[in-house]
Order: C-alpha cells, then structure tokens, then sequence
C-alpha cells in the first residue's frame, strides 16, 4: 500500500538543517533537565508505599484524590483495576525519606551529649514529631541484653534507619487509611508494600544497564548484517531518540518511573526497525546501481523516498492507536503514553534526517582520507 506517489525529497542535502534541529531539541531538553536538578524519579527508583484496597461500593477515584490531598499525597497514582464489580483501587504514593535525617540527629546528640541516659532525651531530638516518640520505645533501648531491640548507644546510623523508616511508612500508611476512611467509609485492606530505597537503587541500575545492554546489542546486530558505518548512523539515531525523549519527559514535568522505561525501550526497537528498512533498500540500491553512474547521495535518497511510504503508513496507523491511549488511557499511563507519542514522532523523522544522513557524512569522510 502506498500512502502518496513517488517522492524526491533530498533528504541527504536537508541534513545540515536537520542537525541544527535535532541539536535545539537536544540541548533544550539537556537545558530543562539541568535546571529542574535532574529528572523527577517515579515511585520505583525513590521508593514508597503501595496500597490495594477493596471497596464495599464502586470508589471514586477524584474523591480519594481529595482525600490524599488533605495529607500531601495528591500527587499519588491512584488506579482502579479488575472488574468493575470488584472495587478494587490501587494507591502508590512516594513518601518523604524522614528516616535518614532523624537517625542522624540521633547520632549527633549522641555525639554531641555522650551516651544516653534516659530514652527520654529522644524526644528533644529534630523530626522525632515525625514518627513519634512512644512508637521508638518500642524499638530503642539502652539495656544491651534487650537482644530484640537496638541499643540507642551501640547503634551506627546506618542500622538506625531501617526500623525508623518502618515507622515512619507505618504513621503514614495509618493517614492514608483514616483519610480514605472518612471520605468513602468501609473498605479492606488486601495488601500493603514498601518499596525501600535499596530495591529501588537496584531497579534504577538495572533499568540503564537495560538501555546501555540494548543499544550495544543493536550496534553489534548492524554491524554484523550491514558495515560498521551504518552501525554507527543507526546508533546516533537511537541516541538522538533517547535524549529528545528524555527532554520531553522533563519539560511536561514526567517523572522517570518503569513504565516509561519500558516506552523508551519500546522506541528504540521502534525506531531501529524503521531505520533497517531503509538500511535494507539502501543495500539493495547499492548493488543495483554499482555499475551504474550514480552518485551515493544520489542512492541514498532515493532508497529512503522509496521507504517513506512504508514509514508514513506505519507511522501514522501507531500514532493514532497512542493519542487514543494518551487522551482516554487515564493519568495511570499518561507518562508511558506521553513518550511514546513523542518517541514515533522523533523515531520516524530520525530514520531518514539521523540515520542515513551520518552514513554519507562517514562515506565522504572515507573518500577524503583516501
């Protein structure tokens, strides 16, 4: 099926303004990222709570948003899920990491005063109000043969954070159930998880170490079934679609949470894809017209108006399937969306203003040192 008739656009003499494109797009997401002090982290990678609760009556979802609201937790992702019949409401909410602090003030009364003398001294100690005094005795001591409890004068802060960020996610896990409680009466709890910052430093390594993993498999794919230079232009393309994305998801104010890892991903091999048809045609042309007089930049703008047929029809059938998700999908998906409604667009242009473009530059430079 071809979406137009035949096309002679000159991509390869479009290159230079393409470039200055791509670099304003680049720099200012780079630009965006910098001033917002890095990107805002999801759920997953600064940890916090994970609540599944069971309704009696179908909830509304806008009047448990209000209920957060009255503790700081508006910004939760509230989700509804499973039949409608079940009334099940999934809460996740990043919480404040108090616990950190609050250990190291223990430590530096610790210092500053001696040794402890009377469990009470915890209570002049900044941000104890946070988790509460009577919820540490049941945890602190100063008597060592208390094996179940932590000696408050033995204690390191690093063995202090733990039981104090249990508390702490506790306190607010008992707000969160008062406050939804009050606004749409009974319900049942039917789990509770917390997301500790260890778990999410592992995810977050794991979620790059994916990204870095993908794209050097990909370059070793192409260069394997094509050359080295059309490795090298693939890999700049997919580059380029990675930090315009990425400088979309800060300029919306997005958080970087899995799921948009996931749609990150998702455009690479996307985007790539689109990239090996042309790559494909490119080949085929190249052993076509080898004996042939014309010239490479002449060839390769012709294989990529060849493609664009192909690449607009596929392009524009995925868009339409994600601005659907996008604007009826809910505020659950919108990060996901979001990107990849960008990540087609940037993938799609990439292809054949990116991609193509860097194997002429790498051509002619070859010529030259010759």
């Amino acid at each position: 099926m071809k979406f137009f008739g035949e096309t002679h656009i000159d991509f390869i003499g479009l290159r230079k303004i393409a470039l200055f494109l791509s670099g304003v797009a680049v720099a200012v997401g780079i630009i965006s990222i910098v001033l917002r002090g890095g990107l805002g982290l999801g759920l997953d990678f600064t940890g916090g709570i994970e609540i599944h609760f069971k309704f009696k009556e179908t909830p509304s979802i806008s009047k448990i948003r209000f209920a957060l609201a009255k503790i700081d937790l508006a910004k939760a992702v509230i989700q509804q899920y499973g039949s409608r019949q079940e009334n099940l409401v999934l809460v996740r909410c990043s919480v404040e990491e108090a616990s950190q602090e609050i250990a190291s003030n223990i430590i530096s009364y610790r210092e500053r005063q001696g040794e402890f003398t009377d469990l009470k001294e915890l209570r002049t100690i900044p941000g104890i109000e946070a988790v509460g005094y009577e919820n540490l005795l049941g945890v602190f001591t100063l008597d060592s043969s208390q094996m179940e409890k932590i000696d408050l004068n033995q204690a390191t802060e690093v063995s202090l954070v733990p039981p104090i960020r249990q508390i702490f996610h506790r306190k607010t896990v008992a707000k969160i159930e008062e406050v939804v409680r009050n606004e749409l009466g009974a319900f049942a709890v039917q789990s509770i998880d917390i997301i500790g910052p260890k778990v999410s430093q592992e995810l977050q390594r794991k979620a790059y170490l994916a990204i870095i993993f993908a794209l050097s498999g990909m370059l070793i794919y192409i260069t394997w079934r094509f050359e080295l230079r059309f490795a090298v232009g693939a890999l700049i393309a997919l580059v380029h679609d990675v930090f315009i994305s990425l400088g979309a998801l800060s300029l919306a104010n997005f958080d970087l949470s899995l799921p948009v890892i996931a749609a990150l991903l998702t455009i690479i091999g996307y985007s790539l894809n689109d990239t090996i048809v042309v790559y494909d045609r490119i080949r085929e042309n190249l052993k076509t017209h080898r004996k042939g007089k014309d010239s490479l930049r002449k060839l390769l703008n012709l294989s990529i108006n060849q493609s664009l047929s192909r690449t607009i029809v596929t392009s524009l059938t995925t868009l339409i399937v994600v601005v659907v998700l996008f604007v009826w999908g809910g505020s659950v998906i919108h990060s996901f969306t979001f990107i990849l409604l960008v990540g087609i667009i940037v993938g799609t242009y990439s292809s054949d203003f990116i991609a193509t473009p860097v194997v002429y530059s790498w051509a002619r430079s070859k010529m030259r040192r010759e």
